[in-house]
């Protein structure tokens, strides 16, 4: 005899929220590897610091201090490692972000003294958890996926040697997927007031769900470089928000629903069903605000240090419309702020030696952190070195470790458990780039 008593009228909206979770398209997810010459100093001065074409990210006014068409692409491989202490049932692997690599590509080409066009391909923001099939939390969270990737054609112009300023537009392709089960249970016929089993009732085991969707959108960029005095360098970079409108489809797979009886009066059946829908989620990514300075001690050694803004702020919701049931995802996350030093000392001609420290603030707020992006404050070490054996081709290599302060979950949702538990992350990230000058 099954006595698995629910609430009839909350059945509904729990198996369509388990699609999403308050995090699955918000939160630190946002990427730094747009080049691994600044890797290697933890992205510190990278508004003020033109070292090769990576600049049309870092700030596109720099681009007017390169005196030759160069290309710079290259690569970044990061892999994660995860520990998760939970006092639950259920599998608590922590291997659920795969091995990544994160590819960019820049081209500048001066078309005067004064006027330079460039070009960069890269990616801004990212996210990939994938939790093995009987993760404890996957009611919450199984599979989320945001792949964002951005074309940047910039002109600069040079209004003297010593200011410059730049402007650019983005075109931006997003995709986006995020799965969870729903709770199994039980089917059949119920007493509507109580809840109690009326007969004929029977198990039904888990279902999923799974959201996709895509779009493309137009932001834009500028910067101003300013050189006051002959080794010092300021510069700032604006990266604009971007609002895209995905359009997909919500797939469910086996999961419960309830329905007002027409056969026996004051019953609930509930019976299962696997719809495909059309989905459409609107979002903004954020606008960062980049600031740096730079300044050269002598022949040898140059210090720089950054600090950027990220808008999180504006991003205060998730609203997710079909036909099954729309969705709204309280977010309320709070602007976060990176902070960076970086040293270069210049060992010889040929080599050039980097390293740098950061402190990135996360946005999620703890009482809305989940398991799509169970992360929270991080500091980045980071060492590089660059290798110019001849003065059209340099090769940039750059080290990275990524420690996060432990991320407490605790998510407690009617008819979908509860979930508690600390994520210690660590991360490493090795880049390596090429620039050949023409």
């Amino acid at each position: 005899m099954m006595h698995n008593n629910f609430k009839p009228l909350t059945l509904a909206v729990a198996v369509a929220t388990a699609a999403l979770s308050g995090q699955a398209m918000a939160g630190a997810f946002q990427l730094n590897e747009q080049g691994v010459s600044g890797q290697g100093t933890s992205n510190a001065g990278r508004a003020s610091t033109v070292t090769d074409a990576t600049i049309v990210f870092g700030n596109p006014a720099g681009m007017s201090f390169l005196d030759r068409a160069q290309v710079t692409a290259g690569t970044a491989f990061l892999t994660v490692d995860t520990d998760i202490d939970s006092a639950g049932d259920g599998s608590n692997e922590g291997d659920m972000v795969p091995d990544t690599f994160i590819p960019f590509g820049f081209y500048v080409q001066p078309i005067n003294d004064n006027l330079h066009f460039g070009l960069g391909v890269y990616a801004p923001f990212g996210l990939i958890t994938d939790y093995e099939g009987q993760f404890e939390g996957r009611f919450y969270g199984d599979r989320s996926k945001v792949e964002v990737v951005t074309i940047q054609p910039t002109i600069s112009v040079k209004f003297s040697e010593q200011f410059s300023a730049g402007f650019g537009l983005t075109y931006n392709q997003i995709d986006g997927e995020l799965t969870a089960n729903t709770q199994g249970g039980a089917v059949g016929l119920f007493d509507a007031a109580t809840g109690a089993p009326l007969g004929g009732n029977s198990l039904a085991g888990e279902g999923d769900v799974d959201v996709e969707g895509d779009d493309n959108a137009w932001g834009f960029t500028f910067g101003a470089m300013y050189k006051p005095w002959e080794h010092t360098t300021f510069g700032f970079a604006y990266h604009s928000e971007v609002e895209y409108d995905l359009e997909g489809k919500a797939r469910f797979t086996n999961v419960r629903v309830p329905q007002l009886s027409n056969d026996v009066p004051g019953a609930i059946e509930v019976g299962t069903i696997s719809p495909q829908v059309d989905a459409d989620l609107s979002i903004t990514l954020p606008e960062v605000w980049d600031f740096s300075v730079t300044h050269e001690l002598n022949d040898r050694w140059t210090v720089m240090a950054g600090a950027a803004m990220t808008n999180w702020s504006e991003f205060d919701e998730i609203r997710v419309e079909n036909d099954f049931s729309e969705i709204v995802e309280a977010q309320n996350y709070e602007d976060s702020w990176q902070y960076s030093i970086g040293t270069a000392y210049q060992l010889n001609p040929q080599w050039v030696l980097r390293t740098g420290l950061a402190y990135d603030e996360t946005p999620i707020k703890d009482e809305y952190r989940s398991v799509r992006v169970p992360s929270d404050d991080r500091i980045i070490f980071s060492l590089g070195a660059g290798w110019t054996p001849t003065p059209d081709l340099t090769v940039d290599v750059a080290y990275s470790y990524i420690h996060e302060s432990d991320a407490e979950i605790s998510q407690d949702e009617e008819n979908r458990g509860t979930y508690e538990a600390d994520f210690e992350n660590t991360a490493q990230a090795f880049g390596a780039q090429l620039t050949y000058r023409f």
